[in-house]
Formats: C-alpha cells, structure tokens, sequence
C-alpha cells in the first residue's frame, strides 16, 4: 500500500457512513486534488531551481499547460485504479491488515498545507 492508497482509504472510510453512493467519486477527486498539490510544488521547486541556475526550459504558460494536461491524466489514472475491482481487493487488504487511517484534520490540511507551501515558494522567488 503506497501513502496514496492509504490517503484514498482514510477519506473513502470516512465519506463512506455519509455518501453511499458518491463516496467513490468524492475520495478520488480528493486523491486528484493532492496528488496535483504535490505536482505543483515539485514544478514551482523546479522551476525556480533552474531560473536561479539559469537555465530556459519553457515559458509560464506552456507550463501551466502542462500542468492541467498532467492533473486530467492524474484524475483518469485513479478513477480507473480505484473504481472497480481493484478498489475492493485494496479495500479487503486494509480492513484486513489495519492500517493507520488518517483523521479528517489531517486529509484537509495535507493540500492546502501543500498548496501554500506552493505557492508561498513561487511569490518569494
């Protein structure tokens, strides 16, 4: 079980009692959503590594391309990883070995947590 697996499973355990129905749907734009906070922080720490070594890879806008190309990709990668068998048998295999869930502060915190971090990075360099 890889840390994302185990974010999905905290967050669809915890909207599973509520949403029946959209838990699925709502714990995989969760993952989406921090797994593009974790790749915003890695392009804006890139990013301003290589301007400060001075080196032109690409302009602001064909990055921010980039970006929404790779999170639409990032999305259609866990819609089919978590909406189907694969989701059941992840699913038995926490139940069974109990690993840790994640509190409700922590699945909150940890993208916008990442997202001012990103951002934070990018206005002050």
């Amino acid at each position: 079980m890889t840390f994302f697996d185990a974010l999905f499973f905290s967050a669809f355990n915890l909207l599973k009692t509520k949403y029946k129905t959209k838990a699925t749907r709502i714990s995989t734009i969760y993952l989406t959503i921090v797994q593009c906070s974790f790749l915003l922080f890695l392009g804006v720490f890139f990013s301003e590594f290589l301007n400060q070594m001075r080196v032109n890879t690409m302009s602001s806008s064909k990055a921010w391309t980039l970006f929404g190309i790779l999170a639409i990709i990032l999305y259609f990668k866990n819609w089919i990883q978590y909406s189907g068998k694969k989701r059941r048998v992840k699913n038995a295999k926490v139940i069974h070995n109990k690993i840790p869930q994640y509190s409700i502060w922590i699945l909150c915190l940890l993208p916008i947590g990442v997202l001012f971090v990103s951002i934070l990075l990018l206005k002050i360099l």
